[in-house]
């Protein structure tokens, strides 16, 4: 096995002081331009990688931040990833990702792993339940963003959150406004926080429009595609049936129109259809699909943001607005 080059080797090659080849690295203004571009030609051309352990010695910025997601499945969560990578790149922050699939065990592992390379920053998607002490204990040397969901308890931490209540609201409005008085809702589980504040959005535009949400019509559980499936089939084949149904989730939008098309039913004669999130497929689907769009985009470069000016520590929460798209199915 080779040996690995350091600073010394390096310096040892071009037969100079380590210390001057240590500058050159950390860009010190003492070094001059012609050496400093000698050193870092020869430090790629012998494969040298930084240390980031010594950079966190020296209370250097690593340029490392993680980014915790409960899946890539879910589209929203694939497109922010990239979106995230790309906007982090010009600011030279380097992005670690972990899939926690909303387990609080998962997540603590992930952390410690991010500890171990001495991440700056970390962006979670906090896993349902309250945080432990260990989860706690390794947040504490790290800038925290909660992206999407709130978690009570982490140690200061910044919020990037999506203000859907509004397009939530807008979509049963509309629905009202068309004559629908027998409106589902399918949604994750009250143990998220988004899944409490989409959920109650939806009961108070269905009580602002003068009608009390039906108790089986309104579906809410651990959020996947699965989940949008089957609950969509309950509503779709049980005793009272919707006029129209809105999504509360990405993934169970995506399966609660799976099992819409799977059954023949035609939008919005059969069923008037507000989904969530907005793929490219939805354009397609017997017109267009009505949908709560989700800035992505301005999510990522909002984060990438946020980390490369250190403004986590003012814990400082900014919410993004989601738009009620409408299309033919509602």
């Amino acid at each position: 096995m080779a040996q690995r080059v350091t600073i010394k080797s390096i310096a040892q090659d071009l037969g100079i002081s380590h210390m001057t080849v240590s500058r050159a690295l950390t860009n010190h203004p003492s070094v001059r331009a012609e050496t400093r571009k000698a050193i870092l030609e020869r430090a790629r051309e012998l494969g040298y990688v930084k240390s980031a352990a010594a950079t966190a010695m020296r209370g250097d910025a690593t340029g490392i931040i993680g980014l915790l997601l409960p899946n890539i499945v879910n589209e929203f969560y694939a497109r922010f990833a990239n979106a995230l990578a790309l906007a982090c790149e010009p600011h030279g922050i380097q992005v670690i990702t972990h899939l926690t699939n909303d387990d609080q065990k998962r997540e603590a592992h992930a952390l410690l792993r991010l500890r171990e390379v001495q991440a700056d920053s970390v962006v979670l998607v906090p896993a349902p339940g309250e945080p432990d002490v260990v989860t706690n204990r390794y947040l504490e040397d790290m800038q925290v963003v909660q992206l999407i969901r709130q978690r009570t308890g982490l140690p200061e931490a910044a919020c990037l959150l999506l203000e859907d209540v509004t397009a939530i609201g807008a979509a049963v409005d509309r629905l009202a406004a068309n004559g629908h008085d027998r409106i589902a809702y399918i949604g994750a589980h009250t143990a998220l926080s988004s899944g409490r504040e989409r959920l109650s959005a939806f009961r108070n535009a269905m009580r602002r429009n003068g009608m009390e949400p039906l108790p089986e019509l309104v579906q809410t559980s651990p959020p996947s595609f699965e989940m949008g499936r089957r609950s969509a089939g309950r509503i779709l084949h049980g005793p009272e049936a919707a006029t129209a149904l809105v999504c509360g989730g990405f993934e169970i939008s995506n399966g609660a129109l799976e099992t819409c098309l799977r059954h023949g039913v035609n939008f919005p004669e059969g069923l008037a259809f507000i989904g969530y999130g907005d793929p490219s497929f939805y354009e397609w689907i017997q017109g267009g699909i009505s949908t709560v769009s989700l800035p992505v985009d301005d999510l990522a470069r909002c984060t990438a943001e946020l980390l490369s000016r250190g403004q986590t520590e003012d814990h400082k929460t900014v919410s993004l607005p989601a738009e009620l798209i409408i299309r033919s199915s509602g």
